[in-house]
């Protein structure tokens, strides 16, 4: 039997399989052990147990590269790629231990492989053929002197020349990104949480929608709590790849369950899903979240069959403390969530929480009505109109199959009240069908009390209606009933905003930051709060953090521009507001520091044309230019126009600065009287 410590595993894709053997065949024939199966399709429950304990293992990892890999992003051989680079940087040596073979002519510069592959030199083997050479290397590799493996030494016969330039300078700019990623994120700039306003609320500061990207930041090192696990979205390894909204819903549901069941870190839904996609390692996914213990795992579907496979992993040292997989017929999927959470817990008892209960993840006992469910609940994560069109029809149909899904109707509230919103283009959503999501979210906390969806659907869209009392009850109510749910925590901390009670709303966005680390709304939010009670140095790291998470976020650097003119940089203000894209806001910042700097002429002409227009539809804005012009009669005016259509942006008046000149008289605080809001 292969002793896999002084063992050579080959991974390839199941098209290499020939040239895979021929490089297996010579090296057997040198006297070197490899690990090599060619049951690689069939996988199951002994096969991911035990080809993950073999590359923990082995001596060498043998990545062969080829067209083939190229154009199987999803392929199996994925998963033992990123388990090798995982242990490369546990090891510290990714030269002594990944040896990566290429069987055609796939340029090492151009392939889709882990930056430790790019690291190190490839040798070359045309469709397997493999000189007694190559052999001799390895032999030399699994038996050097000082009974360590040792890099690679001169090029030989069978082996490529030193990659090119541009190769290992791309490979390792891509490891420098990363190192800034790791160092950013082991780290906490401010202490302090989030304010992530509802997706479906138009703001004339940030865009709606924009996706993270790239995480980058700076601050002091975060101790990392043994109690502590990051579920990370489990992988569609199905054929036909159509499970990807059950894998996420699966892995949504996980988290939940870990989180409500202990006094257990758990990042929500918006870190974990960050690294979706992405080529990281476990240990560097574990420092960025700061988490001990990672859950990772895959969803095979085929027919009416699912098969569940699931790991815990010791981030500190990858060993893997518990692993299985479960085969099920696809109407017991609640039974195959039950029993992965109780085989965590039965795992992870013994050291981290030996007082955790858990819970039941089950929504509904309709396998037909939880698919459509999460078919919703991904269609309205995306964020656009049509997408989220898409969950409202997916969460009816779930409805249809069991009228008394509490989940499903939240969903439906929440997803209706975001097109709503959407549609009105930042004034009052349509009134009515305000009224039919807030139905649907009282259905949902008649039928399960216990939920607290259905109260964060319903405090959410009154909010929206302008009544803070009932909004507070039912949101204060979410927070209660699930203390780990970012989403009603950072909707109960924007209310707290919106009261002007903003110490209160920035420590309900502490915790919700260590909730949902990655969230860069959550960080947005932060700085627009930290701003208005002036910590304007704080709030500038805050916005930084959301652009190192998200380069692309251009409300972010209008804010930080706002900063500029806070401290008295207004030119600097002006310089960035004549490039704004969003015309309306452009105007209006324009006004703004044409005034601020003497030019009066200047100033008007940009107050005429954003009048001209955007006063019907924007009035907020042009609020916002006779406040700072100091100009109370025709700001109040046009305040009036901004409330009689429920402009979305009078919401901020107890916080914005915008509107620090007006709040000394007595009609702002009558217009507090009239929205209800406490002065």
């Amino acid at each position: 039997m292969t002793d896999p410590s002084k063992a050579v595993f080959l991974s390839y894709a199941s098209q290499d399989a020939e040239a895979a053997q021929r490089i297996c065949e010579a090296l057997r024939a040198a006297g070197i052990e490899v690990w090599f199966d060619q049951s690689e399709l069939t996988g199951g429950d002994a096969w991911d147990h035990q080809i993950r304990q073999q590359i923990h293992d082995c001596a060498l990892f043998v990545p062969i590269i080829s067209a083939n890999t190229q154009a199987r992003p999803e392929g199996y051989f994925r998963l033992e790629w990123r388990l090798a680079d995982q242990r490369t940087h546990l090891m510290g040596k990714s030269r002594a231990f990944l040896v990566p073979v290429c069987v055609d002519d796939t340029r090492d510069s151009d392939a889709d492989v882990p930056d430790s592959f790019s690291a190190v030199q490839w040798t070359r083997l045309a469709g397997g053929e493999t000189p007694p050479a190559f052999a001799e290397r390895v032999r030399r590799l699994l038996s050097p002197s000082d009974g360590q493996p040792t890099a690679p030494g001169p090029p030989s016969a069978g082996r490529t020349a030193t990659s090119p330039p541009a190769a290992s300078t791309r490979a390792q700019s891509r490891r420098t990104a990363l190192v800034l990623v790791l160092v950013a994120l082991t780290v906490a700039v401010i202490g302090a949480g989030y304010l992530a306003v509802d997706k479906f609320v138009l703001s004339r500061r940030v865009a709606v929608g924009t996706p993270a990207s790239v995480v980058a930041g700076a601050a002091a090192q975060r101790a990392i709590p043994e109690k502590s696990i990051a579920v990370l979205p489990f992988v569609d390894m199905s054929e036909k790849k159509d499970q990807e909204y059950f894998s996420d819903g699966l892995s949504e549901e996980l988290i939940d369950l870990l989180a409500k069941g202990s006094d257990m870190r758990v990042p929500a839904r918006t870190s974990s899903f960050y690294f979706k996609g992405k080529q990281a390692t476990i240990s560097e996914i574990a420092t960025a979240l700061g988490v001990a213990n990672v859950l990772e795992g895959s969803v095979r579907k085929s027919g009416q069959t699912l098969r569940v496979t699931a790991q815990l992993i010791r981030a500190a040292d990858g060993y893997h403390i518990w692993s299985e997989s479960y085969d099920r017929e696809l109407k017991d999927v609640f039974k195959v969530q039950d029993e992965i959470a109780a085989a965590v817990v039965a795992a992870l008892k013994a050291k981290l929480f030996p007082t955790w209960k858990v819970g039941s993840a089950r929504l509904t006992a309709s396998a037909e009505a939880y698919s459509q469910y999460l078919i919703g609940r991904q269609g309205y994560i995306q964020g656009t109109l049509d997408s989220t069109r898409t969950a409202i029809a997916a969460f009816r149909q779930a409805i249809t199959f069991d009228p008394r899904f509490a989940a499903a109707y939240a969903g439906l509230a929440t997803a209706k009240a975001f097109v709503a919103m959407q549609l009105a283009d930042g004034r009052a959503g349509d009134g009515e069908a305000l009224r039919q999501a807030l139905a649907d979210a009282e259905r949902a906390i008649a039928l399960d009390p216990n939920l607290a969806d259905g109260y964060s659907a319903r405090g959410v869209i009154r909010l929206y209606q302008w009544e803070w009392v009932s909004a507070a009850a039912d949101l204060l109510e979410a927070v209660t009933v699930d203390p780990h749910d970012s989403v009603a925590r950072r909707r109960y901390s924007r209310l707290l905003a919106d009261l002007g009670r903003l110490p209160e709303a920035i420590a309900g966005e502490q915790q919700a930051t260590e909730l949902d680390p990655l969230d860069g709304d959550a960080w947005y939010y932060l700085g627009t709060y930290l701003v208005s009670v002036g910590r304007l140095a704080e709030a500038k790291l805050a916005y930084r953090r959301v652009l190192e998470i998200n380069a692309e976020a251009g409300g972010v650097r209008w804010d930080l521009a706002n900063i500029a003119f806070l401290e008295g940089r207004t030119q600097a203000f002006l310089d960035y507001a004549k490039q704004e894209k969003d015309d309306a806001l452009r105007l209006a910042d324009v006004a703004i520091a044409e005034d601020a700097l003497g030019h009066r002429t200047e100033s008007q002409q940009a107050l005429d044309e954003l009048i001209a227009r955007f006063g019907g539809k924007r009035p907020s804005y042009v609020v916002s230019v006779y406040a700072r012009r100091e100009d109370r009669d025709h700001a109040f005016q046009w305040i009036d126009r901004a409330y009689a259509i429920r402009d979305t942006n009078l919401e901020s008046i107890k916080y914005d600065n915008d509107l620090a000149n007006l709040r000394g008289d007595s009609r702002y605080k009558a217009m507090l009287h009239k929205m209800n809001l406490p002065e």
